[in-house]
């Protein structure tokens, strides 16, 4: 995909993915990274495919490669506000915009566009078809793993180290004898019931 943009003219191409979508707790984080041309780093793959230490491993590799990156970051309060979709767009739109320097084109996981000015391209199944958006989906697990491992040291009792959020057994157990957090989603099934 990136090799078709770059003859059609394009140089600074962007990957854009998110994590924490289906998480009960914590924020959604999407990442973008535009990587050189000849950048061949060997096992980027989507981020789920991988274990948690090739993940640190890769989100290395990738900063040292990368010619931007860039984050967003949407708290649950705002998930809560504002619908978990439209709050995955808010984080994707202001990944793209921390990239300095401003994408030629984005490549964006999915089917939905987050309407970033940019010229970009919308590719269902994107973490499994395109390197840049691999990449991407690498850099926000591990960034995204890294908020969950500190809440984890704030509220132990939940477990967020382990499940980082989702729904597990575990989880559900925990939020029903503990109660919600104040990073617990309030507006997903599973917690609404114990706020």
């Amino acid at each position: 995909m990136e090799t078709c943009l770059r003859t059609a003219g394009y140089h600074l191409i962007a990957g854009v993915d998110e994590a924490g979508r289906g998480s009960l707790a914590g924020p959604v984080v999407a990442a973008a990274v535009i990587l050189p041309p000849t950048c061949a780093i060997d096992g980027v793959d989507d981020s789920k495919a991988l274990s948690a230490h090739r993940r640190e491993q890769l989100d290395l590799a990738i900063r040292a490669e990368a010619m931007a990156i860039g984050f967003g970051v949407i708290q649950e309060e705002v998930i809560d506000a504002i619908n978990i979709l439209q709050a995955t767009m808010l984080a994707m739109r202001r990944a793209i915009e921390d990239l300095n320097p401003p994408p030629d084109f984005v490549l964006i996981d999915g089917d939905r566009s987050p309407n970033c000015s940019s010229p970009h391209r919308l590719i269902p199944s994107g973490d499994r078809l395109c390197f840049s958006i691999s990449a991407a989906s690498i850099l926000a697990k591990v960034g995204r793993d890294r908020i969950m491992q500190a809440y984890d040291l704030a509220l132990p009792q939940y477990g967020f180290s382990r499940h980082k959020g989702y729904g597990t057994p575990e989880h559900l157990s925990a939020i029903a004898r503990f109660g919600a957090s104040p990073i617990h989603r309030k507006s997903f099934r599973g917690v609404r019931e114990y706020v």
